[in-house]
């Protein structure tokens, strides 16, 4: 066998030629967006696997490339828990190349994981979880909180519910940080009203029996029971307040966290003329109906909630922002790219980032219809008026995040 030696040039030739395939292999793995939510409880129909479609969508609508890499879409299930949820932000972000974390349903999943996020400068896209306080105290140079927050909804159906006489509230509130903030920030907004708290009661996540609470309620004084609670928690309490009378009793419900998925879940029977705030709804034009429709045709025939909408926008805006900054490692970077862009699509009107991580956008205070002024499955909205965003979210200047103004 006749062993030919390979010159020096040919050597050094052969090794950049590895050193490049190594190199263009390195490239080669995927950026990841992990849509962390709630795939096994109380809050899946209104996130779960909806806010992955919407992902998916969002990333194939891009064009399932970014800066000449593919994207893939990773999902997480938290399981309502900040530790499980904190474990699964650190590995995506140590060892699988995810470049921004999504959704997020739970706000005490929310805080801990924006510390995880802050800490490795991974954007973080918060569609569900909803307390004020992510974009006021906790507030991370990395995090946008897209659709909705308890300040908003407060502001919206609080104000508006006061205003047309139902000016002494009972609050029902689930027992973590979500609630608290919802309560808190509706209790300002009915106060600043002319209205008054007459009382409230704490209740645990996934109470089955709201019996005590509502007789409380009812021998209150008040003339609205405000349900500072959500999924789960309110249709259960929805329910239950049918089956003791309590708006044949002359009382008004608040629900201060409602859902498309609930009303569907709880009918219309009993969710009816309920008055509520959200981010969008969709059939209030033809934008939001042909993306809600493409949707649909991936979830059995559901239409989305706000948040998978939110969680829709959400990426493919942050998706804009990193093509539009060069790079995608630092979400800070990202954000303040998208900072100087405009937000405008199907489910974002008027809309724009602030410093405080807060995207503000307008809001929408809906009544839900009545069974017979209802045309089929999901027909369940009638839209009052529009809230600006400047005014349905906390003004800048009240702002309690450390980074305003620097």
């Amino acid at each position: 066998m006749i062993v030919k030696k390979i010159s020096m040039p040919m050597k050094l030739a052969l090794l950049a030629s590895t050193l490049l395939l190594g190199a263009a292999g390195a490239q080669a793995e995927p950026y990841r967006i992990g849509v962390l939510t709630d795939m096994s409880g109380m809050n899946y129909d209104l996130s779960g696997q909806g806010s992955v479609v919407a992902a998916q969508m969002a990333v194939a609508d891009f064009g399932g490339e970014l800066l000449g890499q593919p994207i893939e879409v990773v999902v997480g299930d938290h399981q309502n828990s900040p530790d499980v949820g904190s474990t699964l932000a650190r590995r995506w972000v140590d060892s699988s190349n995810v470049v921004a974390v999504v959704d997020v349903p739970t706000s005490s999943v929310a805080m801990a994981v924006q510390e995880i996020t802050r800490q490795s400068d991974t954007a973080f896209l918060i569609s569900t979880a909803g307390s004020s306080a992510l974009t006021a105290e906790a507030c991370s140079p990395s995090t946008a909180q897209w659709t909705w927050d308890t300040y908003a909804l407060a502001n919206g159906t609080g104000r508006a519910m006061t205003q047309e006489g139902f000016d002494a509230w009972y609050f029902i509130t689930v027992d973590y940080n979500f609630g608290h903030a919802l309560e808190n920030d509706t209790t300002k907004a009915v106060t600043e009203a002319g209205g008054s708290v007459v009382g409230r009661v704490s209740h645990p996540r996934e109470t089955t029996d709201f019996s005590s609470y509502l007789l409380q309620a009812q021998a209150s004084g008040a003339n609205v029971i405000a349900l500072a609670n959500s999924s789960g928690d309110t249709m259960t309490a929805l329910k239950q307040a049918d089956e003791f009378g309590v708006t044949q009793g002359g009382m008004a419900i608040a629900g201060m966290l409602l859902f498309l998925t609930d009303v569907h879940g709880v009918g219309l029977d009993i969710a009816q003329n309920l008055t509520l705030t959200t981010a969008f709804y969709w059939d209030m034009d033809d934008q939001t109906r042909e993306w809600s429709a493409r949707f649909a045709e991936q979830m059995d025939g559901r239409k989305p909630t706000m948040v998978h909408a939110g969680v829709y926008s959400s990426v493919l805006n942050f998706l804009r922002a990193a093509q539009e900054s060069g790079q995608v490692e630092s979400g800070s970077r990202v954000m303040e790219t998208m900072r100087g862009m405009d937000i405008d699509d199907f489910f974002n009107r008027n809309a724009y980032l602030r410093e405080d991580g807060r995207v503000a956008h307008d809001m929408y205070l809906v009544r839900v219809k009545t069974p017979e002024e209802s045309t089929g499955p999901w027909d369940y909205y009638e839209v009052l008026r529009t809230i600006p965003g400047d005014e349905a979210f906390l003004p800048i200047d009240q702002s309690a995040c450390p980074l305003v103004g620097n």
